[in-house]
């Protein structure tokens, strides 16, 4: 596991792509066709980039929306070791009779 957790992708858009495109946060919210609280929600890491904003803000940057939903894997994925490090090395691996492990 990570040391430092994966950035949140709204800290990205806060941080660096905002900034950078020079609107207000009511202007992006209504480009990207979601309310304003929304947008704040995101960009205050209180909320996550769901598939359907990562489609939006992908379609508005022209990266496509895998970019975000990585970024929001990883962070979600992070947290949630961080959050069961101490159930996780009690699972023990499954074998079936037959000796092959699932997949």
């Amino acid at each position: 596991m990570r040391k430092r957790s994966p950035t949140h992708p709204g800290a990205i858009l806060r941080e660096d792509v905002f900034p950078a495109l020079g609107i207000t946060v009511s202007e992006l919210a209504n480009r990207l066709g979601i309310s304003r609280q929304t947008l704040h929600s995101v960009l205050a890491e209180k909320s996550s980039i769901t598939p359907e904003l990562a489609l939006r803000i992908g379609t508005f940057l022209g990266n496509g929306p895998h970019l975000w939903i990585e970024k929001q894997s990883k962070y979600n994925l992070w947290q949630a070791e961080l959050k069961l490090k101490k159930v996780l090395p009690k699972i023990t691996l499954f074998k079936n009779n037959l000796g092959v492990q699932p997949r």
